[in-house]
């Protein structure tokens, strides 16, 4: 699909409003949202998936960001409060928005919704151009590219999207598009998915993420607000209104964002990890010997709030014993010790610690974990603050599994925060 324009488009940054969708309840997560939003999940060992969009939006050179919230937002409103922390002397802000009712007294109906009833946010800043983005994917992305496409085809709408293999798309929103990427068309799950021009084995997919120009993006909040049979959706309603009111869609391909330090195996890498499964798989990647999600790259940096923790430590070798501190293909977080246990593929969040003889593999442990000695562990994720008994075993009998925690469709325990485990 080619793009018209020199893509040389100049913007100001002070006139662009980034605006971040992180009310969402995330059932599909289970136990990981039982008492966190979904954009307040750990991920990576060290980070909250919030921090992934912020950072995109941040190094992009955006610094005007409003944080749309309301489901149990305590958790990730304290950690922007601490983590991100911008210069209001040059009019810098990231700041969180809760829940209103400004217009009646519901609470945020939709994604929709929730801009319409912060939409005060939007005349108060005046942006020639409105950024609203998801906060519960992995990608790297420099959203300058995609505002540049959005100027240079005039559009009122642009909405970013990836190739993916027609038989994958039958999960996902499908857009329809023709050789200049103009939107001609959107079909959501579709058992047929629509070819790409001059692609046709591949489909795009929206990814949940757009750029309007503030203008448009006002009236068609107040449309759709007037509309009751909208669930107020923006890829499901609002989008696809425009559409049939004829306004001005564009895609922007994803796979033409360059992003700096990155090689051409990372580029275009996105994960929607709105499941378990997903979560877990997005962790895997990251311990790949060569990550295609790259937290390595200085030139693009995943940021997140500081801590006073020591760095991670390995102890014994006592080979004759099998009482040795090793980690193999793993990603292990500041205070963490493996104390005579082994890790592999394996992502560690704070302070986690694997005493003698324990056994970890595929499973991801967030903040203050302990595993006791000789457990055993596989394809699982642990939440915060839980103690593993010694000698326990998790993962290697899922039907046992099953009445004691909560076993993904993929076959991934989770056991929830507060958890009290017997040995």
């Amino acid at each position: 699909m080619a793009l018209p324009g020199s893509l040389r488009t100049s913007f100001d940054p002070s006139q662009v409003l980034g605006m971040v969708l992180a009310g969402g309840e995330g059932r599909r997560l289970g136990p990981l949202t039982l008492d966190r939003t979904k954009a307040a999940v750990p991920f990576g060992g060290r980070y909250r998936l919030i921090d992934i969009v912020l950072s995109n939006m941040v190094n992009s050179g955006l610094l005007r960001l409003k944080i749309l919230t309301q489901y149990k937002s305590a958790s990730l409103e304290e950690h922007v409060a601490r983590a991100w922390r911008m210069s209001p002397i040059l009019d810098n802000f990231i700041e969180t928005i809760p829940a209103q009712q400004r217009t009646g007294k519901s609470w945020f109906k939709g994604s929709v919704d929730a801009v319409y009833q912060t939409q005060h946010v939007i005349t108060d800043e005046a942006p020639d151009i409105v950024c609203i983005f998801g906060s519960d994917h992995v990608f790297k992305m420099d959203i300058r590219q995609m505002i540049a496409v959005h100027l240079d085809t005039g559009a009122d709408c642009t909405i970013a999207a990836i190739p993916v293999p027609r038989q994958e798309a039958r999960a996902f929103g499908c857009i329809v598009a023709d050789e200049r990427g103009k939107v001609t068309g959107f079909v959501e799950k579709p058992e047929d998915p629509p070819p790409m021009p001059g692609r046709p084995n591949y489909t795009l997919v929206s990814m949940g993420n757009y750029v309007f120009s503030t203008a448009v993006l006002l009236e068609e909040l107040a449309v759709d607000s007037r509309d009751s049979g909208s669930s107020h959706d923006f890829g499901r309603d609002l989008v696809p209104a425009m559409h049939r009111a004829r306004r001005r869609l564009q895609v922007y391909d994803f796979l033409q964002n360059l992003i700096p330090g990155e090689d051409e195996y990372e580029r275009g890498y996105w994960r929607d990890i709105g499941t378990v499964d997903a979560f877990w798989e997005a962790h895997m990647d990251l311990s790949a010997v060569h990550p295609r999600f790259n937290l390595y790259n200085r030139r693009w940096p995943i940021r997140t709030g500081q801590t006073h923790d020591p760095p991670a430590k390995f102890v014994f070798r006592d080979e004759a014993n099998a009482r040795v501190g090793i980690a193999t293909d793993s990603l292990v977080a500041e205070g963490s010790i493996v104390s005579g246990g082994r890790i592999h593929r394996c992502v560690l969040s704070q302070r986690v610690r694997i005493n003698s003889f324990s056994e970890v593999e595929e499973s991801v442990l967030h903040d203050d974990v302990s595993v006791g000695r000789r457990a055993r562990i596989r394809r699982a994720i642990i939440d915060k603050g839980v103690e593993i008994p010694p000698e326990a075993e998790i993962g290697f009998d899922l039907e046992k599994d099953k009445k004691r925690f909560w076993v993904s469709p993929g076959g991934i325990v989770v056991v929830a925060k507060g958890s009290t485990l017997t040995p």
